[in-house]
Parts: C-alpha cells; structure tokens; sequence
C-alpha cells in the first residue's frame, strides 16, 4: 500500500548554501552525512508533514534548477510570503485563481516551488 511521497530530489549546485536558504523556508535538518563516495546526504523536512526533500549534486539528468511545480500548502499565505520577504527571500505576487492562492519561490539555483493557500 503507498502511503506519501516521502523524498523530493532537489537539484543544487552547493549543498550548505541551499540548506540554509530550505532552513528559511521552513525545513528542518534530518540528515547530513557523508555517503562514502565524496557525497553528502543532505535531507530536510518540512515540519508537521511526512515528506522531506534531498539536496542532491550527483545526478547528471537533473541540473541544478531544474525543478520546478512542487507545493506547499498552508493556512495563510500572505504570512508566509512576508516572512519569507523579511528574511531577503524573494516570491512572486500572490496569485488568485479559481483554485487557490499562489506565491512562486526560487531557491539560489533556480528551481521554483509554489505556496498555496485553498
């Protein structure tokens, strides 16, 4: 039975660099270690969920800022952009479709994610 996607790869071109901006956004460390081929895992979490994202260097098919369309829900939109704002974190404008609110965020190498508020 599957039950949640539990690991997003993330695409980025310096592992702490990144760590720290997903840290601003909201993720919490779970693991950083070495993976005995010079590589670092790197995976964080998304508090009060169940998946959690890797910082990955090693995949030639997917460069860094190649990701894009992932989403984060949440209650209040407007909060969460303006604490990204207050911390020099870019988004867009706050969106209104028939389907929600949304706010594009870029990490520092360009992969995008959305936050959506219902």
């Amino acid at each position: 039975m599957k039950k949640y996607i539990s690991v997003i790869s993330i695409p980025v071109t310096d592992q702490q660099r990144s760590k720290e901006f997903y840290e601003k956004v909201g993720f919490k460390l779970l693991i950083e270690a070495p993976m005995g081929n010079g590589e670092t895992w790197v995976q964080l979490e998304l508090e009060n969920t169940q998946t959690s994202i890797a910082l990955v260097t090693w995949f030639k098919q997917m460069p860094p800022g190649s990701v894009c369309g992932w989403v984060i829900e949440t209650d209040d939109i407007q909060r969460e952009i303006d604490a990204l704002k207050a911390q020099g974190i870019e988004a867009s404008p706050i969106d209104q479709t028939p389907w929600g609110k949304f706010a594009w965020v870029k990490d520092p190498d360009g992969n995008s994610f959305n936050f959506r508020e219902e």
